[in-house]
């Protein structure tokens, strides 16, 4: 039997439900004692071993827009770099690509960003690179001595964190685009080459006044994703 209350167990499906990605937050600072307390239950997630292979590198304030500054500058002259793991894959395929486009003509459609407007969908994919104003950003890292299963485990520990921070006010924003420039992380943070760099994450309040932060996602039916045996 649960411990806990039918209205425990509610608040709790409450916060999941709510959260979403945000992709313009508002200027208001977030305490470094409220990101404490955020990683220390997102540092609650099980790992294989109890190695808790998670790295993560918070920022705030000239750090944070140091990072963004160096990033942009790169992405700006088109200059791209290896990832240090794969993300997505070379071809994509269905269902997975429905759904990716389907997500994409949301957001543009929110923006009113036409089909086609090249320029600025890489303007608004350029703004990843300033945590959408977030006035926190993280960046995520994994050992490279550790194992690629190992991802599972991060995995594990960001949705920690971004429950966490939904219960507490906050919105946050998964950002694998970061990713995408791992050298320029790595100098910017002085960060040894063992270090991987797995994703970045915007925290902080969202602004209720942007249309790109009115796109909800749907889900799959649960019939589409999971099979029952012995039930």
């Amino acid at each position: 039997m649960s411990d806990f209350s039918p209205q425990t167990c509610a608040t709790v499906a409450k916060v999941i439900r709510s959260r979403h990605s945000v992709r313009r937050f508002l200027p208001a600072s977030v305490s470094r004692e409220i990101v404490r307390e955020l990683l220390e239950l997102a540092a609650r997630a099980p790992s294989g071993g109890n190695v808790q292979p998670w790295r993560v590198h918070v920022l705030a304030g000239e750090a944070r827009k140091a990072l963004s500054v160096a990033i942009l500058s790169e992405y700006e002259q088109g200059r791209q770099e290896c990832r240090d793991f794969d993300f997505y894959p070379d071809q994509w395929r269905e269902p997975w690509l429905s759904r990716r486009r389907k997500m994409g003509l949301g957001l543009y459609g929110l923006l009113k960003i036409a089909k086609g407007d090249k320029e600025r969908m890489r303007a608004q994919s350029g703004r990843n690179y300033l945590f959408f104003d977030a006035p926190v950003g993280m960046i995520l890292t994994l050992d490279e001595a550790l194992g690629r299963g190992m991802f599972l485990d991060c995995g594990v520990f960001i949705g920690n964190l971004l429950t966490a921070a939904r219960a507490h006010g906050l919105d946050t924003c998964v950002q694998d685009s970061f990713a995408d420039y791992p050298a320029t992380i790595r100098r910017h943070l002085k960060l040894g080459e063992n270090e991987r760099i797995v994703t970045g994450i915007a925290l902080g309040y969202a602004d209720p006044s942007a249309p790109e932060n009115q796109l909800v996602t749907e889900r799959e039916p649960i019939e589409r994703f999971a099979d029952f045996y012995g039930f």
